[in-house]
């Protein structure tokens, strides 16, 4: 509870400065509005349903990119740990399409897919793929070799290893890469939402994009607010409770 009520307190102080700068005139509305007329244009858009429209189309297409981008990346990242080749051919190219931003692979996917779903999802699958697989070989490679020793001396097969003993101990690792994976996902998606105008559904990156062309800051700033909630309760309630509980079942957490 105390560190609860000092992330309260933190985030409310930050609130009372911006108030009170734009309040002083140091802010222009047209660069930074007042957290009220933020809270004013959050609560239209929740009233008017719109908010939840945009947030069910955006996690709609993150879930789904997401989880296309773990049924590949993870496979990938075993192999790569697996075998000396696919680690040198699919490891380097995973650690070389990382390190591109993601807002690189739009104009790709808008020549190959046009102004679909299938751009937007195959953007977030770029998004993650390359993270998961990176992060599901490095756990791998640093699980401790007297777990697999154990496990042949007691008449384990490999394919026995790697999914019973081998897969479970990298776990902790690889859930890390999927939470990094989910934070490039996100991030993927909203640069494609703002650059490919899909009609079948608006989601937030699409509101973020039509309060710019309407220079509209406190849909700008309402819309940041929403991606950032949405990132921070995903964190707290899925991705930290797993990674402590693993880290505390494989002993690798802090004592």
């Amino acid at each position: 509870m105390k560190r609860l009520a000092t992330t309260v307190l933190f985030f409310a102080a930050l609130v009372t400065i911006w108030h009170f700068l734009c309040q002083a005139g140091v802010c222009s509305p047209y660069v930074l509005p007042d957290p009220i007329s933020v809270w004013e244009y959050l609560a239209d858009l929740i009233a008017s349903g719109e908010m939840f429209s945009a947030m069910w189309v955006t996690v709609k297409r993150l879930v789904a990119g997401y989880a296309l981008g773990l049924v590949i990346g993870i496979p990938l990242g075993m192999l790569a740990a697996r075998f000396t080749m696919v680690h040198d051919t699919i490891g380097v190219l995973a650690l070389g399409l990382q390190a591109l931003p993601s807002v690189c692979w739009v104009p790709l996917a808008c020549i190959w897919f046009g102004q679909t779903e299938a751009a937007l999802l195959f953007v977030v699958i770029m998004g993650t793929l390359w993270s998961v697989t990176l992060s599901t070989e490095t756990g791998m490679s640093n699980v401790s070799p007297i777990y697999t020793r154990a496990a042949r001396t007691m008449g384990s097969g490999s394919l026995r290893t790697l999914m019973l003993v081998t897969l479970p101990a990298s776990a902790p690792f690889v859930v890390s890469g999927m939470k990094q994976g989910w934070a490039f996902a996100w991030r993927s998606l909203m640069a494609a939402e703002i650059y490919v105008a899909v009609v079948t559904g608006f989601g937030l990156g699409q509101h973020l994009h039509f309060g710019r062309e309407l220079q509209r800051m406190d849909q700008v700033i309402a819309i940041m607010l929403v991606i950032i909630v949405i990132g921070l309760l995903t964190d707290k309630i899925f991705f930290s409770p797993t990674e402590r509980w693993l880290h505390r079942r494989w002993g690798t957490g802090r004592a």
